[in-house]
């Protein structure tokens, strides 16, 4: 049995219903060969959307040179990446604070990274990771505009965000954020009690 699709919005894209995330994939210790072959197994399952972040270490790279041994996976899934938090780097020795950024040149600067990290050009749907108290909506709708014109990111979506600050910014958009993707556990059933999921609904 294959995991099932879903139509994201009106205007698609379509993603599975489950979702493989890439999170740590440096602890996994696997060689690019073996993440390769990790990845055939699940799309071979119907799991084809894959989960990233700038923020994720060196999972993207890893992603990346895996995907390099199989250029023809790249039309078998969907890549989701996300930006916003910038952390400091281990062994680091500049001091600053971890914070978000979504400004304008923040935003464009980390989805070229990514692309570059991922080895492809375009990315299926780009995520802002967190809220951002300081986000200026209409700048991040810029950046928006300005990636989808240059056919790097095809869609756009939040996470972590509250109903109003996914209603401040989708108020800034013409086409819909297609997704806001949340914490929910066995301990976590807040997006249920505040709103959040029926405005996703």
């Amino acid at each position: 049995m294959t995991v099932q699709r879903i139509k994201m919005s009106p205007q698609g894209p379509e993603f599975s219903k489950l979702v493989q995330g890439y999170w740590r994939l440096g602890a996994w210790n696997k060689t690019p060969q073996q993440r390769l072959s990790f990845l055939k197994s699940h799309v071979e399952l119907g799991i084809t959307t894959v989960d990233n972040a700038a923020i994720y270490g060196d999972s993207e790279q890893l992603f990346g040179e895996a995907l390099k041994l199989d250029g023809s996976m790249r039309e078998s899934i969907e890549i989701v990446s996300k930006f916003g938090i910038n952390g400091i780097a281990s062994g680091e020795d500049e001091k600053r604070v971890s914070h978000y950024d979504s400004s304008k040149a923040a935003i464009i600067k980390s989805t070229e990274n990514s692309l570059t990290r991922l080895g492809i050009d375009c990315l299926d749907t780009l995520l802002v990771h967190r809220p951002d108290f300081l986000m200026n909506a209409d700048e991040v709708a810029e950046a928006f505009l300005q990636l989808h014109s240059s056919g790097k990111v095809k869609h756009f979506g939040v996470s972590n965000f509250s109903s109003s600050q996914f209603q401040l910014l989708q108020s800034r958009l013409d086409k819909p954020l297609i997704t806001n993707q949340v914490e929910i556990n066995p301990l976590n059933f807040t997006v249920f009690e505040d709103g959040t999921t029926d405005l996703l609904q």
